[in-house]
């Protein structure tokens, strides 16, 4: 096991635990690895060990969380938007806005504010006071860089170049866009999804380097600073010199936050009842039963028990054969029993996807008759009809079909090990899709391993719930229909499905603004396009996981509450509610 630290008190005492054997974890982070050797906390012996480390760092002063790391980081570089340490975006590195998805909202954030000036021309305005956490003034220039960035392929908002035309810092806080291609939709989200890095710092990493470099001495400008890492958790410590302090009064109650590695869901469900863990944000097997008895409690007291955080979407990789067919698309999304998974893999917390994948806050945009039309529904006889009319046939008498080539069709469904949810759910998907003639086998690869052939495409079926809540429709179609196609795909189109009219319809979207007759109409053109393709095949609405455990913090999320903020810090959800989640919190004591 490694261990890297600075900064922080009460790491001996981990370091000497991990010495004793106290520690062992076989999981890969970031780039991949093995699969786990070891499960750390199978026996009672282990448990205790993990309950005892939990007793290194001050109770009263740390906030134990876990749900997203499933390996060791090993990257704290917020460029890439993903495969970086737990709370990178959000407690480390900040955005210009806040998105509040219970309300819709866009909220000030390092920006003080920002307007359109012009049909072209957005003005944005920097708070006085920012700060970089070695000291360095953060200024309209590290946006300008943070911006200009796009202009390298390979970084995840590139495509904010083929719209922006121009950005210059006016003065050291305000800073002017200048669009040949006004895009609303995509701007908005932008505004709160990108991370402001310092120029100082990474202006003089190569372009290669923007997605490879580690940068394993993190320097952003939030709430919280690198501490420690270990094969068990990520360590942040305050920054007792954020600039949102003397600002704007806000000072975060807890001393460090510890998220603990997953090893399985079972594992996180063990750390919670016993008080080792304060916030969960992975799925626990048997949630609604532990909340009706008190056991943990959850933003809903009742049924659903959570938020709807994204959909679950069965991605096709179509660089392979079959996929790239959209007759076996269409023929495999209606062979799959989707309210199986809601009832076995989850115990009804869940309700099955609509066709369109947009996740419940949108059910305004539901084009119905669209959905009528083109959409898709379980019909193991109608996926056969359709298999056996594209000319797949079972010629060989072993009860599955062929390609129309005579191809053999033995694909590999792949979802993380651990996440027994979805392997429940992968598992279903293969014996569904199987009965209909489809040869499917599901396999659990590490979290690590998993990502990797997500991004560079080495895999036939995979699920993927990366596009959740956010501002607008277009996020999902954005992320289903994403172009153009790279050697590694970070932002979405994980298939690698290539349409030069549906990317056409995705950025007409974008021009558009909520709540006119053209958005609805593009918003329309895009569902029947997606309904009728099936870049990717939406199942069911993933969760916004969060059960607290109040035995050591309380204050936590709860429907009619005031501060009901959004209670996750998935990367990419902590500036949707889960900074303000923590801002909430309040000593048991």
């Amino acid at each position: 096991m490694f261990l890297r630290q600075t900064r922080s008190r009460g790491v001996a005492a981990l370091v000497a635990a991990t010495a004793a054997g106290a520690l062992l974890a076989g999981c890969s982070g970031g780039g991949g690895g093995s699969a786990p050797t070891s499960n750390p906390y199978a026996s009672a012996e282990g448990m205790d060990a993990a309950n005892e480390l939990v007793g290194e760092y001050p109770r009263e002063e740390t906030v134990f969380t876990s749900g997203t790391q499933w390996g060791p980081p090993s990257s704290w570089n917020p460029i890439p938007g993903a495969g970086g340490a737990t709370g990178l975006g959000g407690l480390v590195y900040e955005p210009l806005f806040q998105f509040d998805p219970i309300s819709l909202e866009l909220k000030p954030w390092l920006a003080e504010g920002g307007e359109w000036t012009g049909d072209d021309t957005y003005e944005l305005t920097l708070r006085d006071g920012l700060t970089w956490q070695d000291g360095e003034t953060l200024d309209a220039e590290d946006v300008v860089f943070t911006a200009e960035l796009g202009k390298v392929d390979a970084v995840p908002w590139s495509n904010l170049w083929t719209w922006l035309d121009k950005v210059e810092a006016t003065d050291d806080t305000t800073v002017e866009f200048t669009f040949s291609d006004p895009r609303y939709q995509e701007w908005d989200n932008w505004l709160y999804t990108t991370m402001i890095v310092p120029e100082h710092i990474m202006g003089d990493w190569s372009d290669d380097e923007l997605l490879s470099n580690p940068n394993e001495d993190p320097v952003g400008s939030g709430a919280f600073k690198f501490s420690a890492v270990g094969q068990d958790r990520m360590v942040w410590e305050r920054n007792d010199d954020w600039w949102a302090k003397s600002e704007l009064g806000l000072e975060m109650p807890m001393k460090y936050i510890v998220d603990v590695v997953n090893t399985s869901n079972e594992v996180a469900l063990g750390l919670m009842l016993s008080g080792s863990l304060d916030l969960s944000n992975n799925f626990l097997p048997g949630v609604n039963t532990l909340a009706d008895s008190g056991q943990v409690s959850t933003y809903y007291e009742g049924k659903p028990y959570m938020l709807a955080a994204a959909s679950a979407n069965l991605i096709p990789n179509q660089t392979r054969a079959p996929m790239d067919d959209v007759d076996f698309r269409q023929a495999l999304a209606r062979s799959i029993d989707v309210d199986k998974i809601v009832t076995n893999a989850y115990g009804g917390l869940v309700q099955k996807a609509h066709p369109s994948g947009l996740v419940p806050a949108f059910e305004e945009y539901y084009d119905e008759d669209v959905a009528a039309e083109h959409g898709f529904a379980f019909d193991a006889d109608e996926a056969r009809s359709i298999l056996a009319d594209a000319g797949y046939e079972d010629t060989d008498g072993d009860g599955f079909v062929e390609t129309p080539d005579g191809e053999a069709i033995d694909l590999k469904l792949i979802v993380p090990a651990g996440w027994t949810d979805w392997m429940e759910a992968a598992r279903v998907i293969a014996e569904d899709a199987s009965a209909a003639g489809i040869k499917v086998t599901a396999d659990f690869p590490d979290a690590g391993a998993l990502d990797d052939a997500r991004a560079t495409g080495d895999f036939d079926l995979l699920i993927n719930g990366n596009a959740g809540v956010s501002n607008t429709p277009w996020t999902y179609y954005n992320y289903a229909f994403y172009q153009p196609i790279q050697e590694q795909m970070l932002a979405g189109n994980f298939g690698r499905y290539e349409d030069k009219e549906a990317w056409e319809l995705v950025q007409a979207l974008s021009r558009t603004e909520s709540g006119t007759p053209e958005f609805t109409e593009a918003l329309s053109a895009v569902q029947e396009k997606f309904m009728t393709d099936l870049p990717l095949i939406p199942l069911w609405y993933n969760g916004a996981w969060a059960q607290y455990n109040e035995s050591q913090w309380t204050n936590w999320p709860k429907e009619g509450r005031e501060d009901a903020y959004f209670p996750v810090l998935w990367n990419g959800y902590v500036q949707l509610g889960g900074l303000n989640t923590l801002l909430a919190l309040e000593p048991a004591s």
